[in-house]
């Protein structure tokens, strides 16, 4: 099993040599080092880099001179990667600085829509279920223009929606058939994620229903921990091992991801 998506802290992980060591006690075969990284020019996205430090847009290189020197003491295959924040109004920005960093893959991501960070609660305590139902609408709208990009190898969380009350339970099967379409459409392969999988017993990325039409259309999965911290690596790939054979689901060789 390969773990394609864990942070470090190069964004709001732990330490690269000890998430490497976890994957490798974990018996993995290879772990994707994904830090966050927004390089938008817009002002609110510019505030909550600054804010977060998620500046692998300056650090990337300094970040592959330590992948490269733990690869050499390591006995697992490491993967230089990204989780790109994704907003249709930034492709010209993701576009230049992925030609130019050449990671081994890149995962796309949508964290917000329009002004809102789809992962803050207190953000939509006081929406209409009209308003709430448009927050979702702008979300798949984002997820399949993601797609259609061509940007990216892997799309991370594909309903991350679902982690947040306000938001959870309101995207329909025609949502997830939408953007189901797409992927098959497109080189963008969606990520089976665990990242809540044992914090919320059951919860993973994508939905039942979703993952349900993913099959349906034979769309190829990954599968990532999205594990910030060493000890979270372990169990996370446990579990995914687990679904992955509850569900029959053999995910897609990462040389096929791998530039």
């Amino acid at each position: 099993m390969r773990d394609l998506h864990v942070h470090s802290t190069y964004s709001d992980g732990s330490f690269l040599t000890r998430m490497v060591h976890a994957a490798q006690e974990a018996g993995l075969e290879g772990v994707g080092i994904a830090d966050h990284c927004n390089v938008s020019a817009r002002e609110d996205p510019q505030t909550f880099r600054a804010t977060y430090g998620f500046n692998l847009d300056v650090t990337y290189e300094r970040r592959r001179l330590g992948i490269e020197t733990v690869r050499e003491k390591a006995d697992i295959t490491i993967y230089d990667a990204v989780e790109m924040d994704y907003d249709p109004r930034d492709e010209a920005e993701i576009r230049a600085f992925l030609d130019e960093a050449d990671f081994d893959y890149v995962i796309g991501s949508v964290h917000t829509v329009g002004e809102y960070n789809v992962q803050a609660a207190p953000q939509f305590a006081d929406l209409s279920d009209a308003e709430l139902d448009a927050v979702v609408d702008d979300y798949f709208d984002a997820l399949v223009a993601l797609a259609d990009s061509e940007l990216f190898d892997i799309a991370a969380h594909p309903d991350l929606i679902e982690r947040t009350e306000p938001l959870r339970g309101r995207a329909t099967v025609e949502h997830y058939e939408r953007a189901t379409r797409a992927f098959a459409e497109s080189r963008t392969v969606p990520e089976i994620n665990a990242g809540r999988a044992l914090g919320d017993p059951g919860f993973v990325h994508p939905d039942p229903e979703f993952l349900a039409a993913l099959q349906e259309y034979d769309v190829a999965v990954t599968v990532g921990t999205d594990s910030h911290r060493p000890d979270e690596i372990g169990e996370r790939a446990a579990f995914l091992d687990r679904f992955l054979d509850d569900h029959g689901i053999e995910p897609v060789e990462p040389s096929k991801l791998v530039d």
